[in-house]
């Protein structure tokens, strides 16, 4: 009987994966991977056999049923194997049943920390999510449910919003709702932690126009305290939306528009 790694692979580029996660890699027979992991991670282990398991927000994807079968029967036929999933396993990554299907099994397992998408964005847009006497708290949420519903509430000084590219005006009355101001400051960040990761600056009342812009990529939003200018910070002119387009070369641009 094997055991199984999760490898936590950070949400975009493959050197975000940690030392750790990397030494497990090459370690490993078999890699079960996510669809957000990045292709480039194959190299830290070609002597491995890997098997996409990916889940795809309202598309195709693989079943947790089956993902908690295969993960399983594959620790059953291999020493090792690395279950590798985007961003932090542990923040939305569905680690609970992968953990319980393996414990009902009496198969040894690991988990390998790493950097979630709400640090990645707090990292792209340089706006840090706890503050001194401002951010004391940060709050993360999931904008997609079983039911279809979206919570929003103000139980802390900064609320991050995974998964919420898709619902953006929604979001933006749910919040008005709980007691926000309109003037809340927010960032929304797709593809974080990739060279094209994109981000754009909006008050509550305005988050809907980021929809158009972001769409179709993973998106995380920030609201409140950590999603506010940090002192020094240039500025856009009033009424104009800030985005942030990331670039491998040197000399980035912000843009207004």
């Amino acid at each position: 009987m094997g055991r199984v790694i999760f490898v936590s692979a950070g949400p975009g580029a493959a050197d975000l994966i940690t030392l750790r996660g990397a030494r497990a890699l090459q370690q490993a027979q078999v890699v079960l991977f996510d669809a957000l992991t990045d292709p480039a991670l194959r190299e830290l282990a070609p002597q491995a056999q890997w098997l996409d398991v990916g889940k795809r927000g309202f598309c195709d994807s693989t079943a947790q049923t089956a993902i908690d079968a295969l993960l399983v029967k594959m620790a059953g036929q291999h020493g090792v194997v690395v279950r590798l999933k985007g961003g932090d396993a542990s923040v939305f990554g569905r680690l609970e049943e992968e953990l319980q299907a393996l414990a009902a099994a009496g198969i040894e397992s690991e988990v390998v920390p790493g950097v979630t998408a709400a640090i990645a964005a707090a990292a792209q847009t340089q706006r840090p999510l706890t503050r001194r006497g401002a951010g004391r708290s940060v709050s993360l949420t999931t904008a997609m449910t079983r039911e279809g519903d979206l919570q929003a509430a103000r139980s802390a000084d900064t609320e991050v919003f995974y998964m919420a590219g898709r619902q953006l005006a929604a979001l933006s009355r749910k919040l008005l709702e709980a007691g926000w101001a309109p003037d809340t400051p927010c960032s929304v960040v797709s593809r974080a932690g990739w060279p094209d990761a994109l981000s754009s600056e909006h008050a509550v009342s305005g988050l809907a126009a980021a929809t158009l812009l972001h769409r179709g990529r993973p998106t995380v939003v920030v609201v409140g305290a950590g999603a506010a200018p940090v002192a020094g910070e240039p500025r856009p002119a009033a009424g104009s939306m800030a985005l942030h387009l990331a670039q491998e070369q040197a000399g980035d641009t912000a843009l207004s528009g």
